[in-house]
């Protein structure tokens, strides 16, 4: 009996400057995709012309990546061209443009992220609900940046998409906000593989190109105001009034269309408290330094208020970071309790974990990836195959 055909399904660029976490959860999974299930499924990227040439490049090298570049998926323009887009989806029920290249390439399936491309969609669809950031922290957003996000939310869960969530945390806030729907829903819990061509990168002359000491803490969050890089400085002006010297390597895109000046008042605040030796912005950096940074660091320090499932914890697992988290749901379901964790308002416990991990003595090899890596991302491959099948099976075209 011949194999079934690889199910087509179409992927929408993630810029990396815009969401860094959801640019590497597709890369990721396009690479686990091709390393453990090849064959089972093409994902097929659909990226505008306005998208970075190598971010796209390094997408399109991956084993069974298609890449189909349009205008109809640009960024540009204030995101006029994905506003147009929404547009159609509301008015007429189809984003009649997208619509029509997921045609000309053969699609399957659609894999929505962000994006709503209408309730007439004539392909089977998986919308994938990263977090409930929106519902969890509304004063973060304004009335309108809330109510798009709702909306986008309320279309794809009328339009009886399947719904994809990342842990059982996010799986708990859906009932919560969404009570009563009838939707398929299914939990995904992703884990990362970094390739080995991204670890190349000699950890010291990284170190070294950037100017820090051998000795750091590293936050490779992007620069929003729920990421809660404040508290981080918070504690590192508790350490120095100590007379404790720790340095934090902060690394991230600082690009956040809500509250565009929020990064350069967070980083005057770090000057104005003499903090600049302490907490260190090396800006957005090569994959490659981010992955040698991580490996040599004395922990990863993620103080977010709200995740759906961290991207930057899942690589500090792989390669056995020692962790040190905000206490929220999700961090400890995936953490499995092996991380130090604080408040999310408690810079004082922040401190104090810095403070224990800096009296260490010695220097940090650089950490290598751990070997029950496979299993977990094994796991992450088969769920994710198992769940584009079973939904392609019950609309009734595989």
């Amino acid at each position: 009996m011949a194999e079934p055909a690889p199910l087509r399904i179409a992927f929408t660029n993630i810029p990396r400057r815009l969401w860094a976490g959801g640019h590497n959860y597709q890369r990721n999974l396009f690479v686990v995709l091709s390393r453990y299930r090849p064959g089972a499924i093409t994902p097929v990227l659909f990226a505008g012309t306005d998208d970075d040439p190598a971010e796209i490049a390094a997408l399109a090298g991956i084993p069974a990546v298609e890449v189909v570049r349009s205008p109809v998926f640009d960024h540009a323009a204030a995101g006029l061209a994905r506003v147009g887009g929404v547009a159609r989806a509301v008015a007429f029920g189809l984003d009649g443009p997208a619509v029509a290249e997921f045609k000309a390439r053969r699609i399957d399936m659609v894999f929505e992220s962000a994006r709503f491309f209408g309730w007439r969609l004539p392909f089977p669809a998986i919308a994938w609900f990263p977090d409930f950031q929106h519902r969890l922290l509304p004063q973060l957003f304004s009335k309108r940046a809330f109510w798009r996000r709702e909306a986008g939310f309320r279309m794809q869960i009328a339009s009886a998409r399947h719904i994809m969530l990342s842990s059982e945390s996010a799986l708990g806030d859906f009932r919560r906000f969404y009570p009563g729907r009838s939707n398929g829903v299914s939990v995904v819990r992703f884990a990362t593989e970094p390739p080995s061509g991204l670890l190349t990168a000699d950890p010291a002359e990284v170190i070294a190109h950037h100017g820090l000491p051998q000795r750091y803490f590293y936050l490779p969050n992007q620069f929003w105001r729920h990421k809660n890089h404040q508290l981080v400085i918070d504690a590192l002006d508790l350490l120095k009034r100590r007379g404790l010297d720790v340095v934090v390597a902060a690394s991230g895109s600082t690009y956040d269309p809500r509250e565009p000046d929020y990064f350069a008042a967070l980083m005057s605040e770090v000057k104005t408290r003499g903090l600049d030796a302490s907490f260190r912005h090396l800006g957005m950096i090569p994959i490659e330094h981010v992955y040698a940074l991580l490996r040599t660091s004395l922990a990863l320090i993620n103080p977010s208020r709200c995740e759906g499932w961290s991207t930057t914890v899942e690589e500090a697992k792989s390669f056995g970071v020692p962790m040190i988290l905000s206490e929220i749901d999700v961090h400890r379901e995936q953490t499995g309790g092996a991380a130090r964790y604080f408040g999310v308002d408690d810079a004082n416990a922040l401190a104090e974990h810095l403070a224990a991990l800096s009296a260490d003595a010695g220097p940090i090899a650089a950490r290598e990836l751990r070997p029950d890596l496979d299993d977990r991302v094994k796991a992450f491959v088969a769920d994710f195959v198992h769940l584009a099948d079973a939904v392609m099976q019950r609309a009734g075209t595989r």
